[in-house]
């Protein structure tokens, strides 16, 4: 079947919907944010589950106390919660007209030291209503990532809330 791409899904015009290649989404997704280059953020997996996202041990990621500049770990959370929604959502990918970050909010836990990896999923219950959209709408989606270095210490949580528009095609308002 074919499918006319627009918006966000027109980024994987490759996928399989009936076989998701990850790894794929994954390469795809690593190239989709030119700003995680400043920080040399590297998406790392995606998965139906969630997305993980590292932020490698390097100077221009620190700060004047040595440790991972706060804009560097919201870059990656930000990152690893888009991708943990493609991974979700990847089956149904071609409906997605726009993921759109509305709000977050950051907690800082621990100094973040070294290699940090930020481990993003969305909540289930409202990713399945968006799944199983029968007409175009607009979506709430809210999602969650947990920023730990190399010992498994969390150093930050993040929350967020994101609007979803899918496109059903013959039913758009």
């Amino acid at each position: 079947m074919t499918r006319t791409l627009a918006g966000f899904a027109a980024a994987y015009p490759e996928l399989d919907y009936n076989a998701i290649d990850y790894e794929y989404l994954r390469a795809v997704s690593q190239a989709l944010v030119p700003f995680g280059g400043h920080v040399g953020t590297l998406v790392t997996e995606i998965s139906p589950e969630r997305a993980v996202v590292e932020i490698p041990a390097i100077d221009q990621v620190r700060n004047h106390m040595g440790t991972v500049h706060a804009g560097a770990l919201f870059t990656a959370a930000d990152i690893a919660g888009a991708a943990a929604f493609v991974g979700a959502a990847a089956e149904k990918l071609y409906t997605v007209e726009r993921l759109v970050l509305r709000g977050g909010t950051a907690s800082y836990r621990k100094p973040a030291l070294g290699r940090i990896r930020a481990i993003a999923t969305v909540d289930g219950p409202e990713l399945a209503v968006i799944l199983a959209a029968t007409e175009s709408a607009r979506f709430e989606l809210s999602g969650k990532a947990s920023l730990l270095d190399d010992n498994d210490v969390v150093v930050a949580k993040f929350t967020f809330d994101y609007v979803c528009d899918v496109t059903i095609a013959g039913t758009e308002a």
